[in-house]
């Protein structure tokens, strides 16, 4: 794996709605060292499992090059996909922030306080919602949660037997078929966030009510079963506020910096990095936010962002 670790043409693209010009937006090659932020679930991934023949050659081209490329995600360390890390990256923001590692040496790492960690667990548990917890190098299921996701397994697995069509945002590259440790097994002073389900459309509100006063409640990126689900981390612990970190410690500038993605945990590095990128999948209200819009993740997205960029 070649991901860093924590120790133990462009056709069919267009411009954003916002109508700002990004400052790297341009249809010759740059000759200025910049620093791409690249989400994954959404912007690299395809729900979870396919990643585009053309992303891995035209990153690894961008970093041949002299730039730097890191992940930019709220999945943990432990959690990125093989076909992702596989590609090679100069770093990591993962865990929505929460941590961050650069040419393998960590450079931040902000878990959620133990009183924090209490209280979003007691209203998660209140409301009897179903959850993960990240920490920095694992993930955790409740009961619940577990359950769930055999069940969800079992259910895929009995559609695929009868010679039903599973879709690919349905397969979630078999989340629902791992075994994840009990939350029990976690040390509770080491949380970074969380990731919930809930039964009802309701319950990302609900959590908001409880708890928005202290974190960031956002709706999930991956195509969970259950009626709603989310992420929850600490509220200035972002995308955005560890990228302008991790700046500081590397000496460069915002404006040297880009950011490309899809969806409501990537508001954050849009409003940090100089010029950014919205998927062609990505939510409406990313693209407004956006300097321009590129194609959709597996129609070349990540390829067509970078070479219009002029950095292949």
């Amino acid at each position: 794996m070649t991901l860093p670790t924590p120790p133990p043409d462009t056709a069919g693209a267009s411009p954003g709605a916002s109508g700002r010009v990004g400052q790297a937006e341009t249809s010759g090659r740059s000759d200025r060292r910049r620093i791409i932020f690249l989400d994954v679930d959404g912007t690299l991934l395809e729900h979870g499992s396919h990643v585009s023949p053309s992303t891995g050659p035209a990153i690894r081209a961008v970093r041949e090059a002299g730039h730097l490329v890191y992940l930019s995600t709220g999945r943990s360390a432990s959690d990125i996909h093989p076909d992702v890390a596989e590609i090679g990256f100069d770093g990591a923001v993962t865990n929505s922030g929460a941590l961050v590692v650069s040419g393998g040496q960590v450079v931040v790492d902000r878990p959620l306080s133990p009183a924090a960690t209490d209280r979003m667990l007691t209203a998660l548990r209140s409301r009897g919602i179903r959850y993960f917890l990240q920490t920095r190098d694992a993930v955790y299921a409740s009961d619940d949660m577990a359950e769930l996701m055999r069940d969800y397994a079992a259910a895929l697995e009995a559609r695929e037997a009868a010679g039903q069509q599973v879709r690919p945002e349905d397969s979630l590259v078999g989340l629902a078929q791992r075994r994840f440790p009990s939350v029990d097994e976690a040390d509770l002073t080491r949380i970074d966030k969380a990731v919930f389900v809930s039964d009802h459309p309701e319950g990302l509100d609900e959590l908001r009510e409880d708890l928005g006063d202290e974190f960031l409640i956002v709706p999930g990126s991956m195509p969970l079963p259950g009626g709603s689900n989310g992420e929850i981390s600490e509220r200035e612990t972002t995308k955005g506020s560890a990228i302008e970190l991790l700046l500081a410690h590397l000496g460069m500038h915002a404006d040297d910096a880009i950011a490309v993605g899809d969806s409501w945990n990537d508001i954050e590095m849009f409003q940090v990095c100089g010029v950014s990128v919205a998927m062609g999948n990505a939510q409406p209200e990313l693209k407004e936010l956006a300097d321009f819009v590129t194609t959709d993740v597996l129609d070349d997205g990540i390829a067509n962002a970078l070479r219009r960029l002029g950095l292949i």
